[in-house]
């Protein structure tokens, strides 16, 4: 899911939640990928990391632009298997639940100030 830009979230907290819900997103669907791959052989699991660069956008005061950043997908570093699969199943399953818990929690919080935005917007 991909919350799109609004004139209330076109500002540097809304572009932390887009990303954020994004990235968390991509997130979720590479680790749908990497779990249907468990018995594949020769598959790499990968990983997503759109934090690093929302830090970094955050610190150097450059979060104002919705493509700037782009989240990075690599190969991870879990040691290959019998097939030559790397693909551990349990490190897959928490973080699926951790990326769940994350983006219920980002989501609310981009409802929660949407929201509050509109009743700001309302009483003027």
């Amino acid at each position: 899911m991909s919350y799109a830009v609004s004139g209330l979230m076109a500002d540097s907290v809304g572009f932390v939640l887009r990303t954020a819900i994004n990235g968390l997103s991509l997130r979720q669907q590479v680790i749908a990928d990497n779990i249907a791959n468990v018995d594949t052989p020769h598959f790499r699991a990968r990983a997503v990391d759109f934090e690093s660069a929302l830090s970094a956008a955050i610190d150097r005061g450059s979060v104002t632009s919705a493509g700037q950043l782009t989240p990075a997908v690599e190969a991870t570093e879990t040691p290959v298997g019998a097939n030559d699969n790397n693909v551990d199943l349990r490190k897959e399953s928490i973080a699926s639940i951790q990326t769940q818990f994350q983006y219920q929690i980002v989501g609310r919080a981009f409802s929660d100030r949407h929201s509050l935005m509109t009743t700001a917007t309302a009483s003027f």
